[in-house]
């Protein structure tokens, strides 16, 4: 059934994406202003390594929709040109430097790719429900591979993936349980696509696998919302909902109100991210 009984009243299912539940756990402060505080508190600027991210992903969801004949690499590399995003960089300079690297990386990360066999979906919205959580998310890519599919995301940031990294990752579990329970067919396979490298590293969940991470998002989820009854209770925000400082405050959206972040981490300029991976010269 989908939802538990708690005192004779069904109990509302946890709303959540994979995204809403990593929020919580690696910063219940910042968690309670992205989801919970109206009117949201005002986000720091835009980040040029999103801003790649998110040209990335949309060039090659582009390239899926082009006809059999233009999906080559050098139209996916023109796609990264067209939908480029212009946030966040340090300068027009940088920019278009960083749009021609990611032209190129795109357009020889296609070159891999057979363009005749048709994913089974891109973008594709997904969901599930369970006794706890009215789970859903967006995968980038579903592949049908033989009978099996296998759920595929992008990554363009510095460090290859690992294997270890595909199979601990939640977000992935979540996605493949999300795919089973939508398409109503298995999906024990995830991939991470590093397309900077080519790397692909890859797991194989099974039916336990996929539980315990299920299990670890449901026991969040319950986290999550004792806090929010523990606001709505009285309890003061840096009580119910503290903050978790470390490195990552750096890039955090909420810095600018979160004293204890910025003392945790240093600023951090829009670009850095992505002038770090810079070639010297």
């Amino acid at each position: 059934m989908d939802q538990l009984q708690l005192d004779g009243m069904p109990r509302r299912l946890f709303v959540c994406t994979p995204s809403k539940l990593s929020a919580f756990a690696e910063c219940p402060r910042r968690y309670r202003m992205a989801y919970l505080d109206r009117p949201a508190p005002v986000k720091g600027p835009a980040w040029a390594h999103n801003s790649l991210g998110s040209s990335v992903h949309n060039a090659l969801r582009a390239w899926w929709d082009e006809p059999l004949a233009r999906r080559t690499p050098t139209r996916a590399a023109h796609l990264v040109r067209l939908l480029w995003i212009t946030d966040g960089w340090r300068d027009a300079e940088q920019s278009t430097t960083w749009r021609e690297r990611a032209a190129e990386m795109v357009g020889r990360y296609v070159a891999t790719l057979d363009p005749a066999r048709e994913p089974r979906a891109v973008e594709r919205q997904v969901a599930a429900r369970t006794e706890r959580l009215a789970l859903s998310g967006r995968v980038d890519r579903l592949d049908d591979r033989d009978g099996e599919l296998v759920a595929v995301d992008y990554k363009t940031g510095r460090r290859p993936p690992t294997d270890d990294d595909a199979r601990v990752s939640p977000a992935l579990a979540l996605y493949a349980l999300a795919v089973s329970r939508t398409l109503r067919r298995p999906c024990w396979r995830v991939e991470l696509h590093h397309l900077p490298t080519g790397t692909v590293a890859s797991a194989e969940h099974d039916e336990a696998s996929l539980g315990r991470q299920l299990r670890r998002a449901e026991a969040l989820a319950d986290d999550a919302e004792r806090a929010a009854e523990a606001l709505r209770g009285g309890a003061g925000p840096d009580t119910a909902f503290p903050p978790q400082p470390g490195r990552l405050c750096s890039w955090c959206d909420y810095r600018r109100h979160c004293p204890e972040g910025r003392a945790a981490a240093p600023d951090r300029a829009p670009w850095d991210a992505v002038a770090a991976a810079e070639p010297p010269g």
